[in-house]
């Protein structure tokens, strides 16, 4: 059996990387929509709903990952 300590120090390394992945994706995606803006600002719908898109399916991987490291070790 581990220790509390132990087992703490994981719980902290699998929520930070559960959440470093999303939020890696979310950066680089507003990355990009800035560049692509930056080039073509009248193609600012079409780039819009994509955005919008990958944050939010970046934010719900971010909150399934959570809700099961926090399922797994509670």
């Amino acid at each position: 059996m581990l220790s509390p300590a132990l087992e703490k120090l994981i719980v902290i390394i699998v929520v930070m990387v559960s959440v470093l992945g999303p939020s890696i994706v979310i950066g680089s995606v507003g990355h990009a929509a800035i560049q692509a803006l930056g080039r073509n600002p009248s193609a600012a719908p079409k780039i819009l709903i994509p955005m919008l898109l990958a944050f939010v399916f970046a934010e719900a991987v971010a909150l399934v990952a959570l809700l099961v490291a926090f399922q797994l070790f509670t």
